[in-house]
């Protein structure tokens, strides 16, 4: 586990295993990570990797990643290693890499077994004749008319399901437990089912494949897993992970926990609907910057320090809640805050001439690379007579709260001089082109006036050493807190149209044009940014907004315009 983990808070799973180890129950902790690899892992499984790899670091145990690869029809090997990776970015390393289909054949004996002590059955009714036998939540379910199939029979039955013989659905493999039982998991639930398929690992060799419930449990008995910690949906499924235990020879018998999932707004976190969503076309793939998948987080930039401080931030518990996305979001602006160096980007360039400064020369400014934070050193930032500004840092009428250019008005250039603007420029369509100014070269730091107080200051970018990159704004991919709140609707109906604008040509100072992926900023008064790791190459510069910082003139107009659309 990285060494740089937030400290670990006392909750309900880790006062289980401190208790466990004090009675003498284990003298080791040995957990798992075990998903699925037919798809990205999500902000969701995050919280799961944290808690599992963190509670065996913490107490010196051991952690297994283990792929649930029972599917093969979903399932497959580029998903597979894009967890591997999405794991070890996250900061953690597995003491083993297993896999369910390394337990097939165990799997298999032990369902032999279940069959023999009069414990399943091979059934032939339908999927649908399943379902409706099974019952309801008030209403028990009915017994199978195979439910008393002799033993014989169903060995036999089961064994040529495993040698191929039969179609797709023919049989399935039932645990005999109780359709009269309030848990609907417990009503005689499927154990394996016939799948002609070629899998990823095991080729051809199998055509029945065990069910999640069978192969889970198991699997943790044949790894010597202590805790079982899963998430919430899985703790009606505690009694049947413990009733396959006790009625087969396991080697041990694991605890299953179950904690709260990890959720946020703003988004799904469906495993199927994040795949629609990348069939359909409606972002660019699964490590699309605005999906909340750890390949997407991590493209956008989010840095793993600041997910692992994030749910350590939220704690483990039972119960379920949707966390705000701005809560994610300021967990990462606090990371970027300490590390991110700080440079001035133009993403919308208004050209402005500084009238009174010498033609084809330029000064060389000192600046902070991050004003707190000494160690971090200073950067070169050219000034010269022209430069660009933001455009919404100009208004020709300004209202009252505007602290920054206006006509005749002063700002303070960031890291430089005082500028008044004493000329306004426009085409024939009566937009504004270019402004000219005038600087103030005792307002300078170090020179006499660097002390004159103006209200604003804003950032700028030389027109001649500034360089164009590419900027992809990124915002919530929904418009709704909840897109699946409203049963009526299609989720995909509540799209963000907005959730990516691209500017083809924003101004950016040189060193930033020439990083690379990996490389990150903080763009002052913008956001924190990151070059795309996909498709900024050099020369070519893409850099993808991280996250927003605060603004307090978005405040100060969003209140302007609800008091002028009450009037």
């Amino acid at each position: 586990m990285s060494s740089d983990a937030p400290p670990s808070s006392t909750h309900f799973i880790r006062n289980i295993v401190i208790d466990d180890l004090e009675s003498g129950k284990h003298q080791e902790i040995v957990t798992r990570f075990p998903p699925e690899p037919n798809g990205y892992l999500h902000i969701g499984h995050a919280k799961s990797i944290c808690l599992n790899f963190g509670i065996a670091a913490e107490f010196g145990g051991r952690t297994n990643l283990r792929f649930d690869d029972t599917n093969p029809l979903k399932e497959n090997e580029d998903f597979m290693l894009a967890i591997m990776d999405d794991v070890r970015w996250l900061g953690f390393e597995w003491d083993e890499l297993r896999h369910a289909s390394d337990y097939f054949a165990e799997l298999y004996e032990y369902a032999l077994h279940l069959i023999r002590t009069g414990k399943a059955y091979v059934e032939e009714l339908t999927a649908d004749e399943i379902r409706a036998y099974r019952g309801t939540l008030t209403e028990p379910g009915r017994e199978s008319p195979w439910r008393d199939r002799p033993v014989e029979e169903s060995l036999d039955l089961f064994q040529r399901m495993k040698a191929g013989e039969f179609e797709d659905g023919q049989f399935v493999l039932r645990a005999k437990i109780d359709m009269a039982s309030p848990n609907m998991n417990m009503r005689d639930p499927v154990v394996y089912r016939i799948r002609n398929a070629s899998h990823h690992r095991t080729g051809d060799e199998w055509h029945i494949y065990p069910m999640y419930d069978w192969a889970h449990g198991i699997s943790d008995a044949i790894e010597g897993i202590t805790h079982s910690l899963c998430t919430l949906e899985f703790e009606d499924h505690r009694p049947l992970y413990d009733w396959f235990l006790e009625n087969i020879p396991a080697p041990c018998y694991p605890r299953q926990i179950e904690f709260a999932r990890g959720n946020l707004d703003y988004t799904v976190m469906s495993k199927r609907r994040l795949r629609e969503l990348v069939e359909d076309g409606h972002v660019d793939g699964w490590d699309d910057p605005r999906m909340p998948t750890l390949a997407g987080l991590r493209r956008r930039g989010y840095r793993p320090e600041a997910i692992r401080a994030f749910w350590g931030e939220m704690g483990i518990s039972k119960a379920e809640s949707i966390i705000p996305v701005t809560v994610l979001e300021n967990a990462v602006r606090n990371d970027l805050n300490v590390c991110a160096p700080r440079t001035m980007a133009v993403l919308d360039p208004l050209k402005v001439v500084l009238t009174n400064f010498p033609e084809g020369e330029t000064e060389w400014l000192e600046a902070a690379v991050h004003p707190q934070d000494e160690s971090m050193g200073t950067r070169r930032v050219p000034l010269t007579r022209e430069i660009w500004i933001e455009r919404g840092d100009f208004m020709e009428e300004a209202p009252r709260k505007f602290f920054r250019l206006k006509p005749d008005g002063e700002v303070r250039l960031r890291n430089a001089f005082i500028i008044r603007c004493t000329g306004v420029i426009k085409n024939e369509a009566g937009e504004v082109t270019e402004l000219h100014c005038e600087f103030d070269p005792e307002t300078r730091s170090g020179m006499p006036g660097a002390q004159r107080k103006v209200k604003g200051t804003i950032h700028w970018v030389s027109a001649e050493h500034g360089m164009p990159a590419e900027i992809r704004l990124y915002d919530r991919l929904f418009t709704v807190p909840n897109p699946l709140g409203d049963k009526r609707r299609d989720y995909r109906e509540f799209l963000n149209p907005h959730s990516l604008d691209v500017i083809e040509r924003a101004i950016v100072e040189k060193p930033v044009a020439e990083g690379a992926p990996g490389d990150f900023y903080q763009f002052e008064r913008t956001g924190y940014f990151c070059h795309d790791s996909e498709d900024s190459k050099p020369g070519r510069p893409v850099l993808n907004r991280i996250v927003t910082l605060r603004d307090s003139w978005a405040r100060i107009e969003k209140e302007m315009a609800r008091k002028a659309g009450g009037d």
